[in-house]
């Protein structure tokens, strides 16, 4: 008998019985046209999406069930079109107002536009789509890529926003805002600048 407020002692069997609980919940998806549609709506439920990048997560299960349980490809790659369109019908899905939302979430968080067109687009988002979001845009959304590079200095403390060993990571501080897709006098700009609250009154005149 085990002692009071011991484990219980598992043998082999136990061990067997979890491995096939653990390969049974990790078994991938067959990719039915319901079965689909709730793996998309679970999704939706948490995030959400544009519709290209919701048909490549669907498109991804159709592909694997193909391989796991010979599904047809073809078959659910028709369902997965027929559910996009459907959501996309019933306002689920919207690409435009997806747009919208990104742009100007992306431009509070510092993006530069480049590093805006190129995340719109990495989330399914049509190029002609992506233009007309920005050329539509309100200002305050759009704004400009000198006040976006304070704002990422300033959230990733570059430049002036430095407490210590400024000059010693300059190059440093203006190859991470290049990264961001901040032109060089953008970048050097904010990473010089003496005055912050200054350069961001220029920007937002500008």
């Amino acid at each position: 008998m085990s002692e009071a407020g011991s484990k219980p002692e598992r043998g082999p069997a136990d061990g067997a019985a979890r491995g096939q609980r653990r390969r049974r919940k990790r078994q991938p998806l067959k990719a039915s046209p319901e079965a689909l549609e709730r793996a998309a709506l679970r999704y939706l439920d948490r995030y959400d999406a544009a519709s290209g990048h919701l048909r490549r997560l669907l498109m991804g299960k159709v592909t694997l069930s193909a391989r796991v349980h010979g599904t047809d490809a073809s078959a659910g790659a028709a369902a997965v079109d027929r559910l996009i369109q459907r959501l996309a019908a019933a306002g689920v899905l919207n690409d435009a107002r997806f747009a919208r939302e990104r742009l100007r979430s992306l431009r509070a968080k510092g993006c530069s536009l480049a590093m805006v067109r190129a995340r719109l687009a990495a989330k399914g988002l049509a190029q002609d789509l992506i233009e007309t979001t920005l050329a539509e845009a309100d200002e305050d959304a759009v704004g400009t890529d000198l006040a976006a590079a304070l704002t990422y200095a300033r959230r990733r403390r570059l430049g002036p926003f430095r407490s210590e060993a400024r000059a010693e990571r300059r190059d440093r501080d203006l190859a991470a805002l290049g990264r961001q897709g901040f032109d060089y006098e953008t970048a050097r700009r904010v990473i010089d600048c003496d005055d912050p609250a200054a350069l961001a009154a220029d920007a937002d005149s500008g």
